[in-house]
């Protein structure tokens, strides 16, 4: 028989209850579509990332379904009884744990820890012991650190690796190598040394002195084979002689800078005067440029191979060729390996087989304390699973802390702004992307910058309560983290929703009236410009009204005071009356007044109806925004929000008014505060009760004069008995009837 779950109703959906242990072992059976969320990133959740990547499988950031699945299973072997784990507790009892393995591990750490009779371990033991074990030069992680060995040669065999091979990284965070770098190394050194074989064959010419020889004769051959060849043609045509031995322009050029033996346009000249003959004098008239590197080549590769000379011929350098060959050839036989760098003979060491031996049995004895790091590890999982795996499942399955108000696990803090504590805060690290997803949770957002010590982030604020009037951009806060820590907040973004029916109610007055405000300051700036344009003009004109046109003093002797200078061309003239925008004026004021009068007599025509006329009116004028608030009030919900962040939200997790009132707290006083409305610094009060009480005279005399009241008063206080015939609602009696058909026209009187 199938599990029966139970449900419980939060947030506008159904979401399963996690009772007891049967619940928990039997959340396999239950269709996922009912879970609350299918995945959810491993970083920037307010749960240990130690513990979220111990359940994370394929360790790809991310917790899935069947990572949930896997840690059931797992707690279903480890503990007597998994529905221990829906109670978060810091630390496990021993005789909770079934494994016996797991058992015997907790007792050795409890004892390396002084605990030898504690009847539980906490999460704290297990990390003061993992610590320490990570540290240790053996940690069963199957990696050798140069720290590993007291051997000075393998030490120096583990240093070369790293620096010719690369590294790894152990659990102490050292980098190391593992068998595997190891054996990379190796074939690295065997691929020099099956080179280096041939090494004694190659220099059997010179022994040693053999590389020093082919490298000076390698240094100079190809420009000897150039000087033989010049002469030769010398040889077959004397008159190539003085052409081929460099150009006089070369030459000139030469004489006009600063020369010295290392400048490469002079060691394209020649090597020496040519010669018909084809002989290289070893000494004497030599090009400058060539000769240090002519003289070193004659001492080390001349004399051991040819003889005393002091010069050669080509057949000379043919044979020097010849004997040199083999060791030039195996030379360029040499292979581009990663230990080039290291010395030769140590690299024949690193060729024998017990050196590797040796680094072998290290390195296997370091691997073969992985069980025992293995039980440390499977300890701590069954602590922070007793401490964090009821918590994930309350934010996973279903999410019950946020509803009960106890903070998600998505939740990182709470700002506190604009007199308001808003605790639905979630991390953020790109807005521009983030809002382009959580705006469709229809809730009001704030995007602020947060910075601490140095330190700056990005959160995402709901403001689901109150009201947007004094929100906006470059508004500072302070945001309080989970650990208490507070960071200065600064609003960058705010994506503007509705927040209550209430506030919608209001929204139209305050954009007319904020609109009025604007249109007033806007008139008032424009005129006072236009002011002081005039008064900087005419303060101009009265001061050089006093002066002549030479700037002399109006009234000097022989001097008549001419007229001032006019305005400059930009001043702005003095207004002038337009009779057509007076007119203009006086029509739109005119059809205000007519609208204003038509719209209050169809009130007070209503009679008794007239409070109903009040609130039709208000909310023909509100309705729109009420309505439209409702509308994206009742589709306001968390999942966007949290989707933008990388979880993969399964439901719609609502946010009604109720909650969000919850969700962003309006400033109380505290219960049994007293206060003080005394304020020495209060504006002076406005006396709106007797403002109301004309208010209410004059509608109850407009309503009288118009002889609504008549039919309710006596025939004394009515407005035709009072006003007579000024009564708009009097009869016009005085006025002579029409002659109708029936009434026939008297006749004149005789005369």
């Amino acid at each position: 028989m199938a599990h029966r779950f139970h449900f419980f109703r939060a947030g506008g959906v159904d979401q399963v209850s996690l009772r007891d242990g049967a619940d928990l072992l039997a959340l396999a059976e239950l269709d996922q579509k009912l879970w609350s969320a299918l995945a959810m990133p491993t970083r920037g959740v307010d749960i240990d990332p130690e513990t979220l990547a111990l359940l994370d499988v394929d360790s790809d950031g991310r917790l899935r379904v069947q990572d949930i699945l896997a840690a059931i299973a797992w707690a279903r072997q480890t503990f007597r009884q998994p529905g221990d784990l829906l109670t978060s507790s810091a630390e496990v009892h021993l005789s909770a744990i079934a494994d016996a393995k797991i058992v015997a591990a907790a007792r050795r750490m409890l004892l390396d820890l002084g605990k030898k009779d504690a009847p539980a371990i906490s999460v704290a033991d297990t990390v003061a012991i993992t610590k320490a074990f990570s540290e240790t030069v053996l940690n069963g992680d199957g990696i050798v650190i140069p720290a590993s060995t007291d051997d000075l040669e393998l030490r120096r065999v583990i240093e070369d690796a790293i620096a010719c091979v690369g590294s790894v990284t152990d659990r102490s965070g050292k980098p190391g190598i593992d068998q595997a770098l190891a054996d990379r190394l190796f074939a690295e050194v065997d691929a020099y040394t099956a080179w280096l074989a041939g090494r004694d064959a190659a220099t059997a010419l010179l022994g040693p002195a053999t590389a020093m020889a082919a490298a000076a004769f390698a240094e100079v051959r190809a420009k000897m084979e150039d000087y033989f060849a010049r002469c030769k043609i010398a040889a077959f045509d004397p008159r190539a002689g003085a052409a081929l031995a460099g150009q006089e322009p070369a030459l000139v050029a030469l004489a006009d800078r600063m020369l010295s033996d290392s400048d490469e346009q002079l060691a394209q000249l020649p090597l020496a005067a040519i010669d018909p003959a084809a002989r290289l004098p070893l000494s004497g008239a030599l090009n400058p440029a060539w000769a240090a590197r002519i003289h070193a080549f004659a001492a080390v590769a001349v004399p051991p191979i040819l003889g005393a000379r002091d010069g050669l011929t080509p057949a000379d350098v043919e044979t020097l060729a010849t004997r040199l060959a083999p060791y030039r050839a195996w030379f360029e036989a040499r292979p581009a390996t990663k230990v080039d760098t290291l010395a030769d003979d140590w690299i024949l060491r690193l060729g024998e087989p017990d050196l590797r031996k040796r680094l072998a049995e290290l390195i296997a004895s370091e691997a073969a304390l992985a069980d025992e790091y293995a039980q440390i590890t499977a300890v701590g999982k069954a602590v922070r699973m007793q401490r964090d795996f009821g918590r994930i499942l309350r934010n996973f399955v279903n999410f019950s802390d946020f509803y009960a108000r106890q903070d998600g696990a998505f939740q990182i803090g709470t700002l506190y702004l604009d007199a308001r504590a808003l605790h639905l805060c979630v991390p953020v690290v790109d807005a521009a992307k983030h809002g382009a997803l959580a705006g469709a949770s229809d809730a009001c957002l704030l995007y602020c910058d947060i910075t601490r010590q140095g330190e700056t982030r990005q959160i995402a604020a709901a403001l689901t309560n109150g009201d947007v009037d004094n929100v906006f951009v470059g508004r500072n806060g302070v945001f309080y983290d989970r650990e208490g820590r507070d960071w200065d907040a600064a609003i960058t973004k705010v994506i503007n929703n509705p927040i209550s029916v209430r506030a919608a109610f209001w929204s139209p007055y305050k954009k007319l009236f904020k609109t009025v405000e604007d249109t007033v300051a806007k008139r008032a700036q424009a005129a006072e410009a236009r002011s002081a344009g005039v008064v900087g003009v005419v303060g101009a004109n009265i001061g050089n009204a006093g002066k002549d046109a030479l700037g002399e003093p109006a009234g000097a002797a022989g001097a008549a005071a001419p007229a001032g200078p006019a305005a400059p061309a930009g001043a702005p003239r003095p207004m002038r009356i337009d009779l057509g925008t007076v007119a203009a004026l006086g029509v739109a004021i005119g059809g205000v007044g007519t609208l204003v009068g038509a719209l209050l007599a169809n009130l007070f025509g209503l009679g008794k109806w007239l409070p109903v006329g009040v609130i039709a009116l208000l909310l023909m004028i509100s309705g729109p925004s009420m309505l439209l608030a409702w509308l994206k009030l009742r589709r306001r919900n968390l999942g966007p929000i949290l989707d933008a962040n990388g979880w993969a939200i399964n439901t719609r997790a609502r946010i009604n008014v109720a909650f969000g009132a919850a969700m962003t707290e309006l400033p109380r006083l505290p219960a049994g505060a007293k206060r003080s409305l005394d304020d020495p610094f209060a504006d002076r009060r406005t006396p709106w009760k007797l403002y109301l009480l004309l208010a209410i005279v004059l509608v109850l005399f407009g309503t009288w004069y118009l002889g609504k009241l008549d039919p309710y008063l006596p025939d004394a206080a009515r407005s035709t008995s009072v006003l007579g015939d000024l009564a708009p609602s009097a009869k016009r009696v005085d006025q002579p009837a029409r002659p109708t058909a029936q009434t026939p026209t008297p006749a004149a009187p005789a005369k």
